[in-house]
């Protein structure tokens, strides 16, 4: 009688110590994995277990670069849950759904002389920290930010409350050319602009096919003063940037454009110099003359094409797209919508005959 309650409890003694002591085993686990990615440093503070629903949370996940010198963590994912996708499992797949809350991605440019670190050392980690294949990723209340100070003045620019949703990313039954997965995104950018992000991909393929569309709507420029000034020695008393792209992969093929739109805009500010006064009224008086004067915008719509390894930007449809704003017809303030899938399909097959 003594045995037979004797051997059942030491097996649930034995269960309960190896739950207490599972989180600091797969913490360890994490770290040992984060400890060995090339030119990074990772570790996390705290890992709990949520067996009822098949999830582990990750706490204070962290990845800085090494041999830079810059004291900004690169990547700092405040909380992560990974769980099964239960809605997946009922189809008979065992896939995982990952949110992320309140993660942050800082880019500092680094001298021009660091070490080139490639992107491919960090991600493989990470996911490698997920056994299931991810079918849905969520971000909640994301920043992301790039930062120069190395510039005269200092480039900060940076999106914040990114929110998006990815569904679909591993559940594929794969075929030709199909865009199983949907991508929706939004978040607040530089200049309390607003920048929406929508449409579907197909994760499957080693080169992902893609056919997305972005639009940045209401950022105040003088934002951008830094970037501009470090670049083109100009900066801006007032105005609204506006941005509207549309980008289709089809087998590594880029088909895609880029609409910049500038409203309202000011140069010369009072407190400039001498110089600096000159060269934007210079400035200025080629914007004045390139500038839609009913809509007050100066615009051009800058097409995007080719092979992956090989990406250019058509520089006379640019050039030819300011005047077009100027003199003929004023951009519309929205995605034309004027690029689909089909196209970078034909030219992708175009370019395998």
């Amino acid at each position: 009688m003594k045995k037979r309650y004797t051997i059942p409890l030491i097996i649930l003694f034995l269960l309960i110590i190896f739950r207490l002591l599972l989180p600091t085993i797969i913490k360890n686990y994490v770290n040992n994995v984060l400890s060995d990615i090339p030119e990074y440093s990772g570790h996390v503070e705290s890992i709990d277990l949520a067996f009822y629903r098949g999830a582990y949370v990750i706490h204070n996940l962290t990845i800085t670069k090494v041999k830079t010198g810059n004291k900004h963590p690169f990547l700092n994912f405040k909380k992560t849950d990974i769980s099964i996708e239960w809605k997946s499992l009922l189809d008979g797949r065992i896939l995982s759904e990952i949110i992320i809350t309140d993660p942050k991605l800082i880019y500092v440019s680094e001298d021009q002389h660091a070490e080139d670190i490639k992107a491919e050392s960090w991600t493989k980690a990470l996911t490698s920290l997920v056994p299931i294949d991810i079918n849905r990723l969520e971000i909640v209340n994301g920043t992301a930010a790039f930062i120069d100070p190395q510039a005269d003045p200092a480039i900060n620019l940076n999106l914040q409350s990114i929110k998006l949703v990815a569904n679909n990313l591993r559940n594929v039954i794969q075929q030709e050319r199909i865009l199983p997965s949907e991508v929706n995104a939004s978040a607040v950018s530089f200049g309390n602009g607003e920048l929406t992000i929508n449409g579907k991909m197909n994760l499957v393929k080693e080169i992902p096919d893609i056919d997305i569309s972005l639009s940045l709507v209401k950022a105040d420029i003088t934002s951008l003063n830094n970037f501009t000034q470090h670049y083109a020695k100009i900066d801006f008393d007032s105005g609204v940037f506006e941005l509207f792209g549309e980008i289709a992969i089809a087998d590594g093929y880029l088909k895609g454009s880029i609409k910049p739109i500038l409203k309202n805009t000011k140069l010369i500010n009072k407190k400039d110099s001498f110089l600096s006064v000159l060269w934007e009224g210079f400035v200025g008086f080629f914007k004045f003359i390139l500038k839609n004067q009913k809509n007050k915008t100066l615009a051009t719509k800058i097409p995007i094409e080719g092979n992956l390894n090989n990406v250019g930007a058509k520089v006379w449809p640019t050039v030819t797209g300011i005047f077009k704003n100027a003199w003929i017809k004023a951009f519309t303030e929205k995605v034309d919508d004027d690029i689909s899938f089909k196209d970078a399909e034909k030219e992708a097959d175009k370019l395998k005959k």
